[in-house]
């Protein structure tokens, strides 16, 4: 008996000290070394200053000639090392990139860097059976929102998505499933002006299930409010495009919410609560910038709805990419380890810089407006602040001024016609969380502009 132990024992040895064998390099010892080559190419791509005006990345194009990572130029930039600035070169503030975060995480390199092995993760699966999810990330969430105090997650199951993108689409195909004894399809319903993804998606789909009515306030004393007909109200709190927080603006039985809470950070707003709500959605992109790594998470109070909404995710992409699960990881600890005060003052102080500039300028012109917002108290911070709101959200006065996005164009300004968003073509989003040279560049543009109507009126 003892003899047959002792052998089990030597072979279990053997095969341990021939796996480390074929695994490091034919050494019995652990051999740190397999990191050097990809710290090294991180390195040096990241110590590539591209005059301030670009980035360098470890996948830029020719690498795999052996190359060095070439700069990659900001808008108006150009150049090897993009030094050379286009002049009267026209401003994107069209897309909602949170690069305004990039230079805090420059400041966090180390903190925040992953090197991963090349196993890393294979499985379709976490080693709990049949899970999509990392239950340390998932840890880590709850905690966040802790920390920050902008939403309840007791009691909450928490699923993953490609981004906020997804989560809507997994959220609404959930909610139009449930309560199927009603023949009509489910009506989809926000507030204007809204985010045009919702609208976009119910139209790309085209699912018998939904049908997407738009503004909320007016199906409410609309006929077909019959309140007999499955009604899924989006709620985007704060608001894209304007900033405003929002509450639902129908009630009932047959009325399902979805709340958008993607802008629900310190950066953006005050923190007035912590959302209370069946289902919310929040993404990567504004809780850290991290826009490219489409990482997104829902707050889930009903287990069927959660069920389904894990259904459509699992037929849908099978889960998210372990790979950005490990990337969100390692930003949220930067994030709660010293309680988001690093992070979350950076990102307000910049905006805070921002707006001020920005109404500075607009308070000189009368043809043109921004939206405004009462300052309120933030649990967050502690004290009453303004808000400081992703995009402007502007309009052109001027009654012959129909085309608020047309007349920006004409100025080499491009932003996000109103339009888009529900709403009339007097209205027009710009984006301030992009780079700190875009904003420059807006702010540029912005003031030629504004002083060119002073110079009309003046000449009157």
């Amino acid at each position: 008996m003892m003899r047959n132990k002792l052998l089990v024992a030597v072979s279990i040895i053997l095969n341990l000290v021939l796996t480390i064998h074929i695994l490091y390099n034919n050494s019995t010892t652990w051999n740190p070394t397999w990191t050097n080559r990809a710290a090294a190419e991180a390195e040096a791509a990241a110590s590539l200053s591209c005059s301030g005006h670009g980035r360098a990345y470890v996948d830029g194009l020719g690498v795999l000639d052996g190359h060095k990572p070439p700069c990659e130029c900001n808008n108006c930039y150009t150049g090897k090392d993009c030094s050379f600035f286009v002049p009267d070169c026209p401003v994107d503030a069209d897309s909602g990139n949170p690069l305004f975060l990039e230079p805090f995480w420059m400041r966090n390199a180390e903190g925040s860097a992953v090197v991963e092995s090349g196993w890393h993760r294979m499985s379709y699966h976490y080693s709990e059976v049949g899970s999509f999810v990392s239950a340390e990330l998932e840890k880590i969430i709850r905690e966040l929102h802790n920390v920050v105090g902008n939403a309840v997650t007791d009691n909450r199951f928490i699923i993953f998505g490609t981004g906020a993108t997804q989560l809507i689409a997994a959220s609404v195909h959930a909610l139009s499933q449930t309560n199927s004894s009603s023949l009509s399809p489910s009506r989809l319903v926000t507030s204007v002006p809204y985010y045009n993804m919702y609208k976009q998606q119910a139209d790309f789909f085209n699912s018998a299930d939904l049908k997407f009515e738009g503004d909320a306030s007016a199906w409410k004393k609309s006929e077909g409010n019959d309140n007999m007909t499955r009604v899924i109200e989006i709620v985007t709190s704060p608001n894209n495009p304007d900033g405003k927080l929002k509450r639902a603006v129908l009630d009932g039985p047959n009325v399902k919410t979805i709340h958008d809470c993607a802008y629900y950070w310190p950066y953006f707003s005050p923190i007035t609560h912590p959302v209370d709500e069946d289902l919310s959605l929040f993404s990567l992109s504004k809780s850290t910038g991290h826009a490219g790594s489409r990482f997104g998470w829902a707050l889930v109070k009903d287990k069927v709805v959660y069920e389904k909404m894990k259904r459509y995710i699992s037929l849908s992409s099978m889960g998210v990419s372990r790979d950005t699960q490990l990337h969100a990881l390692q930003l949220l600890k930067v994030v709660i380890g010293d309680g988001g005060d690093n992070i979350f003052h950076f990102g307000y102080g910049t905006l805070k810089k921002r707006w001020e500039k920005l109404n500075e300028i607009m308070s000189m012109s009368k043809r043109f407006s921004l939206q405004t917002i009462k300052p309120e108290y933030c649990n967050y911070f502690k004290k009453v602040r303004d808000f400081t709101p992703s995009y402007a959200w502007v309009k052109c006065e001027r009654p012959e001024d129909k085309n608020c996005y047309e007349i920006f164009k004409e100025a080499k300004i491009t932003g996000r016609s109103g339009q888009g968003f529900g709403t009339e073509e007097r209205f027009v989003r710009m984006s301030l969380i992009r780079s700190q040279d875009d904003f420059d560049q807006l702010i540029t543009m912005l003031k030629k502009f504004v002083s060119k109507e002073a110079v009309v009126v003046g000449s009157i």
